[in-house]
């Protein structure tokens, strides 16, 4: 809700800070970035009655014969963009909720959907935290996958690690923009690198990924080189995860903590992460929306491919972090298979519906998965119960169709164009004709 309290802070930095234009962000269904500016003389109607624009071209959004809608801007999301700073003339930015133009809130708006999901949970008294893990990669350009080292796993500030500076001048941007990191490091692949958030409520942990996106490929461009957040853009290293990190509190008590349970796990913790568990399958989808994202999701490289759960055992898909005396707040399930290339106002959604769909039927929780899941035989995991992932982006829309869970949880807007939209990506994979296919077949048919 606008008030004129967080209205007048706006008003008072962009008089401060000689602001000369607000840029305006809102996502389109895939999460993909988009904006327009206006000037800070328009910003009081834009506030009272959002600001008009044609839906029409944007992924997902209306079509043409209903193409008018409305960007409402949000006060509590307004910052100065570092990176545009010019004495006198700085740029501010500001998320949107995207609005009918009866001023109804519009259906198709992913950060909307996110908000639906929160209220009907808060309406039981709870509210849902997330804290994700986003990895990168950083190449010389957008042409090609030629790395800038061949550092490893958190490998210290020396020539094995040429992105520091990189890193930190990320960290000091994030951190100017009131975005609170917890720490960073190389990861295990060469040239690929993590930039730990801390945790937050969900919305504006969500308005914080897509920034923290563009700010990781900013400052790559003002070094002269290219950040990535595709899943897997080089063959024989480890993919890109997103891995999420998740709680849900009731006032300020942790509702996944009990100190008197084995594992330190209330009953409606294990139910959540029982629901995560069963719903995994018809959630990939939106966590791991592109074709690219299944080539991440194979055994062998630490993606977790295998439905399970354990505590120290990081190749199972949930994995609860150990309790620490004291840190009862801290308790929260880790869930491991998104990638950064998802849309997180989505992916937060349908991870929450599949949570508490744990919650609301008592789903019984299986005993944790500790021995190494990529060692154990067919029969093994068979015998245990373990299913796998969907291995390919049509085999998890396939699932993801049939479900009413996610449908609720999308809406029937997002979800009936998202399903279409994917689907069109995956004939334009299967139809096209690959250099490994030319290589593979051309000599010898």
């Amino acid at each position: 809700m606008v008030t004129s309290s967080s209205k007048d802070k706006v008003f008072e930095a962009i008089e401060s800070k000689g602001v000369k234009f607000v840029r305006l962000w809102f996502t389109d269904i895939l999460g993909l970035p988009k904006s327009f500016a206006i000037s800070p003389s328009e910003l009081e109607g834009a506030f009272e009655e959002g600001m008009g624009f044609d839906g029409s071209s944007i992924q997902g959004f209306a079509r043409i014969e209903e193409s008018d809608m409305v960007a409402k801007p949000d006060p509590e999301t307004f910052t100065i963009l570092p990176w545009r700073a010019k004495e006198g003339q700085n740029v501010g930015r500001m998320f949107c909720d995207i609005l009918e133009p009866s001023g109804h809130p519009y259906a198709g708006d992913p950060r909307y959907a996110l908000k639906r999901n929160l209220a009907a949970l808060k309406e039981m008294g709870y509210d849902y935290y997330v804290g994700p893990e986003l990895e990168y990669f950083y190449f010389k350009d957008d042409k090609g996958t030629e790395i800038l080292d061949k550092g490893g796993y958190f490998d210290a500030m020396t020539t094995m690690d040429a992105a520091s500076n990189l890193r930190r001048d990320t960290i000091l941007t994030l951190e100017s923009m009131g975005i609170n990191v917890e720490y960073s490091h190389h990861e295990v692949a060469p040239s690929q690198h993590e930039i730990d958030l801390r945790y937050q409520e969900a919305l504006k942990m969500a308005d914080i990924v897509m920034t923290y996106r563009i700010v990781v490929k900013e400052i790559a461009q003002q070094h002269g080189y290219y950040a990535t957040f595709m899943p897997k853009p080089i063959f024989g290293e480890n993919g890109t995860g997103m891995h999420v990190h998740q709680s849900i509190f009731k006032g300020k008590r942790n509702a996944f903590f009990d100190p008197g349970d084995g594992y330190h796990l209330s009953d409606f913790g294990k139910h959540y992460i029982a629901g995560l568990l069963k719903n995994a399958p018809v959630i990939t989808a939106v966590t791991n929306q592109w074709v690219n994202s299944y080539k991440r999701l194979v055994p062998g490289y630490e993606a977790p491919v295998y439905i399970s759960w354990a505590r120290r055992n990081r190749s199972a898909l949930v994995r609860m972090p150990m309790y620490k005396p004291g840190k009862e707040n801290a308790t929260r399930v880790e869930y491991r298979s998104p990638d950064p290339g998802a849309n997180p106002y989505l992916a937060f959604s349908v991870m929450l519906a599949a949570g508490m769909d744990g919650v609301k039927n008592k789903y019984e929780l299986p005993e944790p998965v500790e021995r190494d899941i990529f060692k154990m035989t067919e029969a093994e995991k068979e015998k245990v119960g373990i299913r796998s992932l969907p291995g390919s982006l049509i085999e998890a829309l396939m699932l993801t169709e049939k479900s009413d869970l996610i449908r609720e949880a999308l809406g029937d807007h997002i979800f009936t164009n998202f399903i279409a939209s994917k689907k069109v990506e995956w004939d334009e994979f299967r139809t096209d004709v690959s250099r490994w296919e030319i290589e593979k077949y051309l000599p010898l048919l």
